[in-house]
């Protein structure tokens, strides 16, 4: 089955996602810089998910790169992964205006924590179909990044209940892990891309 509507819609959706977030940007009333201290917590949260949702396209094209097809259970798992970083911008803008309150700052990390576990089972669903014994699974194998993130969710998630600034502490150390890359499946990607040129 062909990757290029998956694709197209994929982008589609976070291209909408990061176009929602970005409209709760208001303008200030003022003219001057003081104007734009309250608008503060509101660029931090949308700075914050950008990222995020950033994150989460860049590893999807390297990851649908780096497969030869897909199969229906892998058109769900994605729909699965576009559900829950479609909740992202609902998520962002209850934290910006509750001035990163602990209930909305636990929601978030929540949210994290099952988009994390969403992207995962992408990413399984897409080795299976390639086979056990395929680049990509072997790619994917041992996949600490992860797993380090989504301890890193849920560590975020209990922390908030104390205090919600450790809290997204963490979660932008989390974003920070992933600023580049998987790298074994970049490789892979670059790697099938370039063969499918020749």
């Amino acid at each position: 089955m062909s990757k290029t509507r998956l694709e197209a819609f994929s982008d589609g959706v976070i291209a909408i996602i990061i176009t929602i977030m970005v409209l709760e940007l208001q303008p200030p009333k003022g003219g001057d810089l003081a104007a734009l201290l309250p608008l503060l917590p509101t660029f931090l949260g949308y700075a914050l998910s950008f990222t995020y949702v950033g994150i989460y396209w860049n590893n999807h094209h390297h990851l649908l790169r780096a497969a030869g097809g897909i199969s229906g259970s892998v058109m769900w798992a994605n729909l699965h992964l576009l559900f829950w970083l479609s909740m992202i911008p609902f998520a962002t803008a209850w934290m910006e205006q509750s001035h990163f309150a602990r209930v909305p700052v636990v929601t978030y990390g929540v949210l994290l924590l099952i988009t994390g576990a969403a992207f995962r089972l992408l990413a399984s669903r897409l080795a299976r179909h390639e086979g056990r014994e395929s680049a990509l699974a072997a790619a994917l194998g041992g996949d600490w990044k992860t797993n380090l993130s989504i301890a890193g969710y849920a560590a975020g998630v209990l922390v908030a209940i104390v205090s919600p600034t450790a809290s997204l502490a963490l979660y932008v150390a989390v974003a920070a892990l992933w600023l580049l890359p998987d790298r074994r499946v970049a490789h892979l990607a670059d790697g099938r891309h370039h063969a499918a040129e020749n």
